[in-house]
């Protein structure tokens, strides 16, 4: 067992923190809101600490999921940053989804201190880290990897390193790709199923089992249907994640027409107000277009 950091008791943190506790890991939480740290502390034992170079000092490994670039930087870089308090030869996890950039800025970082770093963006969603069943897609140094695997497993149902570092985060980008329109095309086939006179529930049992099937469609398209879209993955995270995809596709001159299209789409999401529902909401999008 290790001596673990986790930085980040967000919806996905808290119950990845918890699965290492479980596990038998000796478990040090940061929180910026220290209430949610003693919590989390209250409910699993371990430690919280002040700030991340506390919760790092003597850990083997530290973990974070936090929200974006600069949420990254700021728990890693400065004086109170975890970097600081990280031996040689200790081990960063990032499971925030981020730029390949500022992933690579900060595996340098960490090299010049004698510390490993890997990128470990995640996929399932809250359900998922709940359930300990998250896909964890990594990159950086094979020897960093093979340490922190076994730590990971915790929470992952699927973990694999892709790559040098930022092959995770890229291979993130393209889940989210993915995500984006499947979504889009399930909202489309629901809205045409209505608009058609169809039961959207007999069409989705039939078409389900065939090559239409998808995770997404055999999870949503009940709540969707109901008009329900408190499930997970809000709005403003996949913008954020769409939009580090197109600057990405901007830098590599890669093409992606439909994920531009959908990505306005979740902007007109946001200004229906439905920041915080979930992925799935598209689906309410074209209900409001035809109303």
């Amino acid at each position: 067992m290790a001596k673990v950091a986790f930085l980040g008791l967000g919806v996905m943190g808290y119950p990845m923190a918890g699965h290492l506790a479980k596990a038998g890991h000796e478990v040090t939480v940061y929180n910026r809101s220290a209430s949610k740290a003693e919590a989390w502390v209250a409910q699993h034992g371990g430690a919280h600490a002040a700030t991340p170079a506390e919760a790092a000092r003597g850990a083997d490994f530290v973990m974070a999921c936090v929200g974006n670039d600069d949420d990254l930087r700021a728990i890693c870089l400065g004086d109170t940053g975890a970097f600081a308090g990280m031996a040689k030869g200790t081990t960063f996890v990032d499971h925030t989804t981020v730029s390949a950039k500022v992933t690579r800025e900060l595996y340098a970082a960490a090299q010049d201190i004698g510390v490993s770093f890997v990128d470990a963006p995640v996929s399932g969603g809250q359900a998922g880290a709940e359930n300990g069943q998250l896909v964890v897609m990594c990159g950086g140094d094979q020897a960093a990897y093979d340490k922190a695997e076994p730590v990971i497993d915790g929470y992952a149902k699927m973990c694999r390193r892709l790559g040098k570092s930022g092959a995770g985060q890229l291979t993130k980008m393209v889940n989210q790709i993915c995500i984006a329109g499947l979504v889009q095309g399930l909202s489309e086939g629901l809205h045409f199923a209505e608009k058609a006179g169809l039961d959207g529930r007999a069409v989705v049992d039939v078409i389900n089992g065939g090559a239409a099937g998808s995770w997404q469609m055999a999870n949503r398209f009940e709540t969707m249907l109901d008009d329900h879209f408190e499930h997970g993955f809000a709005v403003d995270w996949m913008r954020k994640d769409l939009g580090i995809c197109l600057d990405t596709a901007n830098e590599t001159g890669a093409s992606l027409p439909v994920t531009a299209l959908v990505d306005q789409f979740y902007k007109e999401v946001q200004k229906m107000g439905g920041n915080r529902w979930d992925t799935s909401s598209l689906f309410k999008r074209l209900r409001k277009l035809d109303s």
